[in-house]
């Protein structure tokens, strides 16, 4: 085999219409266009955005416009009164021990701890982040807070 024995496949390879040739050409006159109208001139029709004069998808749902941030950090939300399950002092609450108990749906989510309710036992709790008033109270009970990176 050598390169000028090298073809396309059949059928792989087609002609381009030629339009507008004459009546014979299959495809004269109006050159499948139609009869008269915007669309049979040259230049015609209109934009994906027209609708025929009615209110377009776009601005009919004014809403769905803005970006969307794709390094936001959704935090999953604990609060106190959901620690205070937590019976022993001394325990260490980790995100993987919240998800343990099903406080949180993952254990690799952010979790952020809320000051909602009260804690009576010392715990040292670790999450990604604090509310202060959930920090203040924490430290009240005698138990810690330690705030992990994010990864």
């Amino acid at each position: 085999m050598k390169l000028n024995d090298l073809r396309p496949n059949p059928g792989a390879k087609k002609k381009r219409k030629r339009v507008g040739r004459g009546i014979s050409a299959g495809q004269g006159k109006t050159a499948g266009r139609g009869t008269k109208g915007q669309k049979a001139r040259s230049g015609g029709g209109k934009g994906v955005y027209f609708e025929g004069g009615q209110l377009p998808l776009a601005r009919r749902l004014p809403y769905k416009r803005g970006f969307t941030n794709m390094r936001k950090i959704y935090y999953k939300t604990v609060n106190l009164k959901q620690l205070a399950e937590f019976d022993f002092d001394g325990v260490d609450v980790t995100p993987e021990i919240m998800a343990g108990i099903g406080l949180v749906k993952k254990g690799t989510d952010p979790v952020v701890i809320l000051g909602d309710g009260e804690l009576n036992v010392a715990l040292t709790v670790k999450a990604h982040r604090f509310s202060s008033s959930a920090k203040e109270k924490i430290e009240a009970a005698g138990g810690t807070v330690e705030v992990l990176p994010l990864t």
